[in-house]
């Protein structure tokens, strides 16, 4: 790679999926090279992850195998490397990311992430629809309880965190659990009420006492009455800076 974009900064390296994740969650990259398989969770599952940021890197794929629609990437802003990887190749893919990270992107990454995921026929890549009427923010939370139901005030919730197949909402007499997943419950939350800090973390604004800056350098939201402290991920730093 330093010889065909000797300037590049490499911010990480991961081992697998689940690393890779994390990683690009906490350092924000333009740009992640990866490899189609991964142990843990392959390069096309982990990309299909980042169409939900809002700042989804560009996403080169690497891959040993020839069965991944090669043709349907020569052209795109994203790319498609198939190894041996020739250095003039990655001279050509290192020109167009250039190209692309100094001009306006027209489209937002992630919705250009989205219609590569389509091509390749990522099950579950989204497609283009037209945006729905303004809805009314959501008031209230269906959770199963046991045999029960508990109906909970949207006022309640100190945050919300995912958790596997599961949404955990966090309130002040303990934890409970839906089946809601984080991006359905951020398009209907009020923005001004509840703040998105993490991919996986949303947070009521009213509980928030504040914030600070842990030894790593990672950006930590402090809990009114709570023990617990709250990561902030690089692609919401921007909400705290006059705090």
């Amino acid at each position: 790679m330093a010889a065909a974009w000797p300037e590049l900064h490499v911010a990480g390296r991961a081992g697998n999926g689940i690393e890779a994740l994390r990683l690009i969650d906490e350092l924000a990259p333009d740009v992640v090279f990866l490899d189609i398989q991964m142990p843990g969770l392959n390069g096309l599952d982990l990309a299909a992850r980042l169409v939900d940021e809002h700042r989804a890197p560009r996403v080169v794929f690497t891959t040993a195998h020839e069965a991944y629609a090669l043709q349907a990437f020569e052209h795109a802003a994203f790319d498609y490397l198939l190894k041996p990887i020739r250095l003039e190749r990655l001279r050509r893919t290192v020109d167009r990311l250039k190209d692309a990270l100094a001009a306006p992107a027209p489209a937002p990454a992630a919705d250009m992430l989205a219609g590569l995921l389509r091509q390749l026929g990522v099950a579950g890549a989204p497609t283009p629809a037209p945006a729905p009427a303004p809805a009314a923010p959501l008031q209230w939370i269906r959770a199963a309880q046991g045999q029960e139901t508990r109906l909970i005030a949207i006022d309640e919730v100190i945050y919300f965190q995912s958790n596997d197949k599961y949404t955990s909402v966090y309130l002040a007499d303990g934890e409970h659990l839906i089946r809601t997943p984080m991006r359905q419950l951020r398009e209907q939350l009020d923005p001004q009420q509840f703040w998105q800090i993490h991919r996986s973390v949303i947070v009521a604004a009213r509980h928030v006492a504040g914030t600070r800056t842990d030894f790593r350098g990672r950006l930590l939201v402090r809990l009114k009455g709570r023990d617990e402290q709250l990561v902030v991920s690089r692609n919401y730093v921007d909400l705290f800076r006059q705090m």
